[in-house]
């Protein structure tokens, strides 16, 4: 399963990791996800999402 939100559909974002020597080499930033029962089922939902769900 994609790391991926089943709310927002938010999913990873690639970024740079920075060595001493600034060298840059990809790596991805993955999403705050969260196994929450929603009206029963589960669903795999970001931090922000269950933040505006509690609302």
């Amino acid at each position: 399963m994609a790391r991926r939100c089943e709310a927002c559909g938010r999913g990873s974002n690639r970024a740079n990791n920075r060595s001493h020597s600034n060298v840059a080499t990809k790596r991805e930033q993955h999403v705050n996800l969260q196994t929450k029962r929603i009206d029963g089922v589960k669903a795999k939902v970001c931090a922000r999402c269950l933040k505006t769900l509690t609302k």
